[in-house]
């Protein structure tokens, strides 16, 4: 790759309004390829992420963009200047979705033929379209190279077998497989392996004379599943060790960043953007998630982008590992046994929080030490709004842990905490302690004070309370998304 995204697309769908160009409220394969250019050519996005998880693969989409919107793409090419990244299921843990990531792996020779069909390059080759791929809950090097293997050896490889003992090969009877390889993106989201990411990333590129490399990180669930400050500490440590993996070894290592709106999420909003780099100087691409693109004016959204595009990368900032490890060891502990007298009353309420894309439920499983049981709760984006909806930020959950000393600590490492708590907190309505249980007493208590309440997300949640006190579910859902309207961010 010559041009590394910056603002990366994706089809997360934490947003409240409905994209003018879609034609249901739940997002489809026909909607996501009209979002793709949208993401391109009006919001100046230059990577969309294509999500083969839990839907239909679409293996189409290259085929698709470049016959609806020819003259964009004469100007623009996928695979130079635009970029369509794939993630894939992972068939260590998804099991059942295994062979989706074989069919959308032979699809990409497919996508290749395409684009060489519509730029016309006879004497050259074009750039592959698609020539990389995400791979979710990554855990070990074997698992990237399991795929770099398959790719290379049964779809691009298999050009080169003839049809049967003699006869032509299955090149010269169908014609070249392009490209010969892809680059395999880890997606590192649970706490053992993104403190680990630095010695798979390392191990997968051994031996490989690869110099350069792209790294995801995930935000969202490593909040969900360890609360938020333990996810920006862990992101921290991440991204540092990486660098110094970077710095050791001579390989550009190209961190990405999967952040949402919610400041549960990573708070990153056209407003905040200029806050989020300075928290993540080291990221280089930055996901642009729905709410981001959806739920504010294109002007912003699009001046918002150019911010990302034009800052400059520098190192992280060092911390204290061992003293960061202590504070997330202690806040994810109570956080967990926080979410876990929560979870019935979460469940409840996300019942009513509108779904935004046409794609199988993920129902994550939510895992605690074996004295308090195990929960299964609802994926982030949901798990975030149903707080939200009762004027319960999450954010504040585990903070309760937090020793006299550890702020003055925090705010030397995580640089937006105070910002990001009165970000939250400005949602918080008191009277959710109505219902909560009773082993939660204290739960409202926050090392921030000077935050202002929002009069208008108040009241919407003081109503939803009521009807849930009442056993009352008439118009639920309509005041949930009325709620998240205010807040521009559905979870």
């Amino acid at each position: 790759m010559v041009n590394i995204p910056r603002c990366m697309s994706t089809q997360h769908p934490d947003n409240v309004q409905i994209p003018f160009f879609a034609e249901d409220p739940e997002m489809s394969g026909e909607d996501e390829i009209k979002e793709a250019y949208y993401a391109f050519a009006n919001l100046g996005c230059d990577e969309q992420m294509w999500d083969s998880e839990g839907k239909e693969v679409d293996s189409y989409v290259v085929k698709k963009l470049l016959t609806r919107y020819e003259a964009y793409f004469r100007k623009n090419r996928l695979g130079e200047n635009r970029f369509l990244t794939i993630r894939v299921p992972n068939p260590a843990v998804e099991r059942g979705e295994g062979k989706i990531l074989l069919e959308t792996l032979d699809s990409i020779p497919r996508s290749y033929d395409a684009a060489k069909l519509f730029y016309g390059d006879d004497e050259r080759d074009v750039p592959p379209p698609i020539f990389e791929v995400i791979l979710p809950m990554a855990s070990t090097a074997a698992s990237l190279r399991r795929i770099d293997r398959y790719y290379a050896d049964f779809v691009a490889g298999k050009q080169d077998q003839p049809l049967s003992e003699g006869d032509i090969t299955v090149a010269e009877w169908i014609g070249e497989f392009k490209p010969d390889r892809i680059n395999v993106i880890p997606l590192f989201e649970d706490m053992q392996h993104m403190l680990n990411a630095h010695l798979i990333t390392e191990e997968y590129l051994r031996g490989t004379g690869v110099r350069a490399h792209r790294i995801f990180l995930a935000r969202s669930d490593p909040a969900m599943n360890y609360g938020m400050i333990s996810a920006v500490l862990l992101n921290k440590i991440a991204l540092h060790r990486l660098w110094t993996l970077s710095q050791d070894k001579g390989i550009e290592l190209y961190p990405i960043l999967g952040v949402g709106s919610a400041p549960f999420r990573g708070n990153l909003t056209p407003a905040t953007v200029n806050r989020t780099i300075r928290e993540f100087p080291s990221v280089h691409t930055f996901t642009l998630q729905s709410a981001f693109k959806y739920d504010h004016h294109p002007d912003e959204v699009r001046d918002a982008v150019e911010t990302i595009q034009r800052s400059p990368k520098s190192p992280p900032q060092g911390v204290d590992e061992e003293y960061c490890l202590d504070v997330i060891d202690r806040c994810s502990q109570e956080y967990q046994r926080q979410v876990v007298a929560l979870a019935p009353l979460i469940n409840e309420i996300a019942r009513f929080i509108p779904s935004r894309r046409k794609r199988k439920l993920h129902i994550g499983l939510f895992g605690y030490s074996r004295d308090v049981g195990r929960a299964r709760l609802p994926r982030a984006i949901s798990f975030t709004a149903a707080l939200y909806s009762i004027g319960l930020p999450p954010e504040i959950l585990g903070l309760s842990a937090l020793r006299k000393n550890d702020m003055d600590f925090l705010k030397g490492v995580y640089l937006n905490l105070e910002d990001d708590l009165r970000d939250a907190l400005q949602y918080l309505n008191p009277n959710v302690v109505s219902l909560l249980p009773k082993n939660l007493s204290g739960i409202l208590d926050t090392p921030i004070t000077d935050f202002h309440v929002n009069d208008e997300h108040k009241d919407i949640t003081t109503e939803i309370i009521s009807k849930l006190l009442e056993d009352d579910r008439d118009g639920l859902g309509e005041q949930v998304v009325k709620a998240a309207s205010v807040r521009k961010f559905l979870g």
